[in-house]
């Protein structure tokens, strides 16, 4: 699952399934640990107007669903489940949750949690729809307003809607898969250990 840009790159470009099984094969080493005639509900096409720079929800995103042998995937079902997709320009959770990242979402927690938590990883993370998109946040409920709380370093504002018109709690997340590491590796020389030279 760290190939998601990658693999939402090629279902969007309507590029073969059997290229998008090869690169999974070439880059996940438990691949091959299913049995061969095993497959699983994958997007295939997109909507001409989805755009990976804006976050949404999957299953409004998705114009051609097929099977596709993906033994890693066995326990997803894309069409059931509630999925998210955080937008390749969605910087709000970042560095928690980057962009192009999947999130899983449970629809049956959409009211925010009043439980204390510890750190951020403790923290609820929500799904909220507004009027023009959706977000991946913590949030608080303040005054009938929904308070959309970014990381502290994404730069972001904290950002406030009346609730429920502006925004609507789509789910917690309870999942997320997404790349570890960027696409281009940054110079050894940019990036200092700490250790003496």
């Amino acid at each position: 699952m760290v190939w998601c840009e990658q693999r939402l790159r090629l279902w969007k470009s309507g590029r073969s399934v059997r290229h998008l099984d090869t690169l999974m094969t070439r880059n996940c080493p438990n691949f091959g640990v299913h049995h061969p005639e095993d497959s699983e509900s994958l997007p295939v096409q997109f909507k001409p107007k989805f755009r990976l720079e804006k976050t949404n929800l999957l299953a409004r995103v998705v114009e051609k669903w097929d099977e596709i042998p993906v033994g890693f995937l066995q326990h997803l079902d894309l069409r059931k489940s509630v999925y998210g997709y955080i937008g390749l320009e969605d910087y709000t959770l970042f560095p928690l949750i980057r962009p192009g990242s999947l999130v899983e979402i449970d629809a049956n927690q959409r009211k925010i949690s009043t439980e204390k938590w510890n750190t951020e990883f403790d923290r609820p993370i929500y799904f909220v729809e507004l009027r023009n998109g959706y977000v991946c946040s913590w949030c608080q409920l303040d005054r009938g307003q929904l308070i959309v709380i970014p990381h502290p370093h994404s730069h972001q504002d904290v950002r406030r809607f009346d609730h429920p018109t502006q925004a609507e709690i789509v789910g917690r997340v309870t999942g997320v898969a997404m790349r570890i590491v960027s696409e281009k590796e940054p110079d050894a020389e940019e990036h200092s250990t700490g250790a003496p030279r």
